[in-house]
């Protein structure tokens, strides 16, 4: 999940890979989705990838292992 919604659309923003209808599309997507986040059992903050990357794979890697 992303840091923040302001977060998010500073980076979406920062790619230039997305025109401003898709920024605004995602984030909205991005709000809905977060709705939904405490029905996770566990929550990974995006705000460093090289650490979310690590975290991922050891949530992944407990779970295949039960």
């Amino acid at each position: 999940m992303p840091q923040s919604i302001e977060e998010l659309e500073k980076r979406l923003k920062a790619r230039s890979t997305d025109d401003n209808q898709a920024i605004k599309t995602r984030i909205e997507k991005a709000k809905y989705e977060l709705d939904f986040a405490d029905k996770f059992d566990v929550k990974i903050v995006n705000d460093d990838l090289e650490r979310a990357k690590i975290e991922v794979h050891k949530v992944v890697k407990e779970f295949l292992s039960k």
